[in-house]
């Protein structure tokens, strides 16, 4: 594992200055205290291989040992190439195949499955599964029910392939469960893109989204689990999206999961979208929380809808 956050670290009180909001109101609201803002210049690619080498590091592998990278983000630097193409730049790799998947803050669900099923099938040993996002690019600064709960960051994971019984005692991704429905896009989207030949701006219809959060995160983490073989009562650590501290205690309740067992990051970074369970999985890592034998469940929702969630054994 590995992660990197921007050097800016705004909290609360900065927006009092420019919104009618107040620290507390924002906590209340969401939990969140405070994120990092990527700095002039800081782009997605270079944020992910950050996360990268850290990750690297940490499994003490250097960039050629790696076969694939797969980059989740909805803020790439440049329509194409693809972030991942850029990570791999950046990191020195000529060989090997990167690619990116866009499923918004589902995105690092979305791309360890794929990841998964890359090593299942023989197509790669070992696979660089990156999060990273630049989502204070597609804020409105003006509205403060979205601009106050997004950051910038991003997280790296390693997959390495090893010879299992099929069991729910291996180790690694044992199940993952994925969703969408396009009916839902107008509760979060951006309002850009080559239609309109603008960036644009993050659009949420928060209370609604919310609704959904809470009933199908908790769905598809009980359908990981049970993909696995595994009971809910199994279950060591839950790692949600970390969007917002009432989404998160609302799911582990319906898991009837305590909070002792959720890492929570959502206070220090905000949302950071795709980076957001790589970024909590390795803050976990390094503070000893997450051991081997554990059971992780991952879950995360986000535009389009898209939603989805993994059972993985640490």
């Amino acid at each position: 594992m590995g992660h990197y956050l921007p050097a800016r670290v705004v909290p609360n009180a900065e927006f009092e200055a420019s919104l009618d909001t107040t620290d507390e109101w924002i906590r209340s609201r969401s939990g969140i205290e405070r994120r990092h803002f990527a700095a002039e210049g800081e782009g997605t690619a270079d944020m992910g291989a950050a996360a990268a080498r850290a990750a690297l590091e940490n499994a003490g592998l250097v960039a050629g040992d790696i076969d694939a990278i797969i980059v989740a983000t909805a803020t790439p630097d440049l329509t194409f190439p693809s972030t991942a193409t850029m990570v791999q730049q950046r990191l020195g790799m000529t060989s090997g195949f990167a690619f990116d998947v866009q499923a918004v803050c589902a995105g690092f669900i979305y791309a360890l499955s794929n990841a998964n099923a890359l090593i299942v099938s023989g197509q790669a040993q070992r696979v660089l599964v990156i999060g990273a996002e630049t989502f204070t690019r597609l804020l409105d600064w003006t509205d403060r029910a979205t601009c106050v709960l997004f950051g910038d960051g991003a997280g790296a994971l390693i997959l390495e392939a090893q010879e299992g019984d099929g069991t729910s005692a291996d180790r690694g991704i044992l199940a993952t469960d994925l969703h969408s429905d396009g009916s839902y896009r107008d509760l979060l989207y951006v309002d850009g893109g080559t239609s309109t030949g603008l960036t644009g701006h993050l659009k949420m219809e928060g209370r609604e989204v919310f609704r959904h959060a809470v009933e199908k995160l908790a769905q598809t983490a009980q359908t990981a689990v049970a993909k696995a073989g595994l009971a809910e009562e199994d279950i060591t650590w839950v790692v949600p999206h970390q969007a917002n501290i009432r989404i998160i205690q609302a799911t582990a309740k319906k898991l009837d999961v305590p909070m002792e067992k959720v890492i929570v990051t959502v206070q220090d970074h905000g949302n950071t979208s795709a980076a957001s369970i790589p970024l909590a999985l390795s803050v976990g890592s390094a503070e000893g929380k997450l051991k081997a034998g554990d059971v992780v469940v991952v879950e995360a929702i986000g535009g389009g809808l898209a939603w989805g969630a993994a059972a993985i054994r640490w």
